[in-house]
């Protein structure tokens, strides 16, 4: 199993980190932006980066790529058995996708000031209006471990980098992500870079 990547985006850091749950090995591939077409001419139509492949398998995007991991290897389980439950995982992975991950872009380039100060000012308010939920449960919207976690933890561990201060209300949320930090599988999960955005 190989997984190509810039090295830098959460995304990538969220399928690392599910497959450190799951204890699985792999080939991690970093690719300069210039060398994508060179090392990934066919295997992903959208020239997107981020791109996974298990021997005649190949997928690129990162929902499809941690759920089929962990279909393939249901040990330890990161989504719950019943369909209800499973639904209400993906549709919270929707929303931390349309609400927050559709920020990053703008705060990893920093390029554009008004637009990067537009993005992480709300991420700032979405991020507050969830911290209460945090209060309530061990992890998200759950007393157990799953995607959702997975998905928005390696974003929490880049709040620093893209300089998003969170208020006081926020501090069940800064809880919660301390938690997920401390896991061994997201300590294993970080690069050197990654380290290097809290220090």
């Amino acid at each position: 199993m190989t997984l190509y990547s810039d090295g830098i985006c959460p995304a990538d850091h969220c399928v690392r980190l599910v497959l450190a749950e799951k204890g699985i090995h792999f080939d991690y591939q970093i690719i300069e932006p210039q060398n994508r077409l060179k090392i990934l001419p066919h295997a992903n139509p959208y020239n997107d980066m981020l791109t996974f492949v298990d021997h005649e398998v190949i997928l690129y995007e990162t929902q499809i790529i941690i759920e089929y991991l962990d279909e393939r290897f249901p040990h330890p389980p990161l989504m719950q058995a019943n369909p209800v439950s499973r639904a209400n995982n993906r549709l919270c992975r929707y929303r931390i996708q349309r609400d927050l991950y559709s920020h990053v872009d703008v705060l990893q380039r920093g390029s554009n000031k008004r637009k990067a100060a537009t993005a992480r000012r709300k991420m700032r308010e979405n991020l507050t209006a969830l911290a209460p939920i945090f209060a309530q449960k061990t992890y998200f919207m759950s007393d157990e471990y799953s995607l959702m976690d997975c998905y928005i933890g390696p974003l929490l561990w880049r709040l620093p980098i893209f300089k998003v201060e969170l208020p006081r209300q926020a501090k069940p949320l800064l809880t919660y992500a301390n938690r997920l930090f401390n896991r061994e599988a997201f300590q294993s999960s970080l690069t050197k870079i990654e380290r290097e955005m809290r220090t």
